[in-house]
């Protein structure tokens, strides 16, 4: 052996057997550097050094983009990507890239836990998996241990609101999800409350203060939430719902126009700001926000209102694609037709256009109002005679041309004194049947229209209400068109008036719904929102 080659064979450690332990220390190495590796790997996880859910989701962008960078003849869109079988000239990649596309990242969770939190991670998460597995009073007593022992931490304080939440819930209890509602606030108040747990809590707050009908509070939380998160689009669209319900259209209007000037393509955002250009009269224009909205597919979107609004506003400018959108609403289970367009519905209820006095069960009221029907038309013109205004204007737009007045007796299941004074009466041969006077959201009233008058074709909320028309002053020439059935005189479903030469005066009275088939208990009666007009019966003179 060669000095140099004799020297490097002599440091070789050697065994007690004379085998050479290069292997064996190779290994060694090798295990210590695999111990190092997974110690390192349970560090960022453990102390979130790496957010694997971003380097996924650049992953999958990646993917994306690539994907739309290749056409190879395949028929793309935003949505969806639709593969034909065969390709003519070379193969087509698109359904490998489509496969990638279609493998989507976890979604991320958001991080709750601030740097103290997670020193005490292991107290909160035994006391959320209590409230995860339903023992809401062991978790609210974890939750409230947790407060009282660190009342700086966040995550401890949303737990503590989760479970009275959880709680109301369980015990169905005001008082416990007002202290909720106290509670997400003060955990979304604390220092050092990390972002999405800021947003969270909030959010939940928002709710919670609706389902209460604690309408302003709500308000005034999700403008919090819009202040801190200016860039959250979604958090602005559930600030214009929350304007809505106050009945606020002009602030809605602009926080719609905000969002559409940053996301021109927002469907939510879109039918909302059809609605309310709608609800302001402005037909036309409200009709393309609307219907893209509708085409958008975006949550929320798919809603019976829209649907409805848009027919609606179609028909009004006199295009027939109304019925398309109908016909839509109906296929996705808004309405029960494209005639009974109503969005509240006691289910089994027979429904057609025109019924007689004995289909309806309320054959001795009809008897009764049409042997009287000469006082009850002396009574309503003695009032129309007056100068004191006891006639007041529609007031649901329902009214294209023309004057229509109103002479409410019963709103809601409440009589106006005032009124009966001036029928006595009528009203007292109505007192005789509780169930026209009882109905919770029904009307009675007398109702005229004058020369010229036209309605717009309409239908009303909910099937559990019958209506009754009983003609007073019907002039020839008075029509009326419930579905594709139009008759003299009354009116029903959709009503459109010719317009006629003279005045036309009815009594109208609002029902239950009855039939044989399906009777509406006398709890359904007391509960139900009565407002669908569903019957007509009318006494031309």
């Amino acid at each position: 052996l060669s000095r140099t080659t004799y020297s490097r064979y002599r440091k070789m450690p050697v065994s007690k057997n004379g085998k050479k332990t290069e292997g064996s220390s190779i290994f060694t190495w090798f295990f210590v550097l695999a111990l190092l590796g997974v110690w390192t790997s349970v560090g960022f996880v453990w102390f979130d050094l790496v957010d694997y859910d971003s380097v996924v989701g650049v992953s999958h962008a990646r993917i994306e983009a690539r994907l739309h960078s290749r056409t190879c003849g395949c028929v793309q869109s935003e949505r969806r990507i639709v593969i034909p079988w065969q390709q003519s000239g070379s193969a087509c990649y698109c359904q490998y890239f489509y496969t990638l596309l279609s493998f989507k990242a976890k979604k991320k969770k958001p991080k709750l836990l601030n740097k103290f939190d997670k020193t005490i991670k292991s107290d909160i998460d035994a006391a959320e998996k209590l409230r995860k597995k339903g023992k809401v009073e062991e978790a609210l007593r974890a939750f409230e241990s947790l407060v009282q022992k660190y009342p700086h931490s966040p995550r401890s304080r949303y737990g503590k609101a989760q479970s009275e939440d959880d709680l109301a819930e369980k015990l169905r209890s005001n008082e416990m999800l007002l202290k909720a509602v106290n509670t997400y606030r003060e955990a979304a108040e604390l220092p050092e409350a990390p972002e999405a747990l800021v947003k969270d809590a909030l959010k939940r707050r928002a709710e919670r203060q609706q389902f209460l009908g604690r309408m302003r509070g709500a308000l005034g939380t999700l403008q919090l939430l819009v202040q801190t998160f200016p860039d959250d689009v979604s958090l602005q669209n559930d600030l214009g719902v929350a304007y809505l319900l106050v009945g606020d259209n002009s602030g809605a209007k602009k926080v719609y126009e905000e969002v559409l000037a940053k996301v021109p393509g927002d469907g939510f955002a879109k039918v909302h700001y059809g609605f309310i250009l709608k609800s302001e009269n402005k037909i036309a224009e409200s009709i393309p926000f609307l219907r893209e909205g509708l085409e958008s597919g975006a949550p929320g979107t798919d809603d019976g209102r829209f649907y409805f609004h848009l027919g609606d506003a179609l028909q009004r400018v006199g295009d027939q694609s109304a019925y398309h959108w109908y016909d839509l609403g109906h296929k996705h289970g808004h309405f029960a037709s494209v005639w009974q367009r109503s969005l509240y519905n006691v289910k089994g209820l027979k429904a057609q256009p025109w019924w007689t006095p004995k289909e309806t069960g309320y054959g001795d009221l009809v008897k009764t109002l049409e042997r009287n029907w000469l006082t009850i038309r002396d009574e309503a013109l003695s009032v129309m005679n007056t100068t004191s205004g006891l006639f007041v204007p529609e007031d649901e737009n329902l009214r294209e041309t023309g004057s229509w007045g109103q002479f409410t007796l019963w709103q809601q299941g409440r009589k106006s004194a005032s009124s009966c004074q001036s029928v006595p009466k009528t009203c007292a041969l109505m007192e005789r049947y509780p169930e026209a006077i009882g109905c919770k959201r029904g009307q009675i009233k007398f109702s005229v229209m004058q020369p010229g008058t036209h309605v717009w074709p309409h239908t009303g909320p909910t099937n559990c209400r019958l209506r009754m028309h009983l003609g007073l002053v019907v002039p020839k020439g008075c029509k009326i068109r419930c579905t594709t059935d139009t008759r003299s005189g009354g009116e029903l479903l959709r009503r459109r008036y010719q317009r006629p030469p003279s005045l036309h005066l009815l009594i109208v009275n609002s029902l239950y719904s009855f039939n044989t088939d399906t009777e509406l208990s006398q709890s359904q009666r007391a509960s139900a929102s009565c407002l669908f007009v569903l019957l007509i019966l009318f006494r031309c003179i």
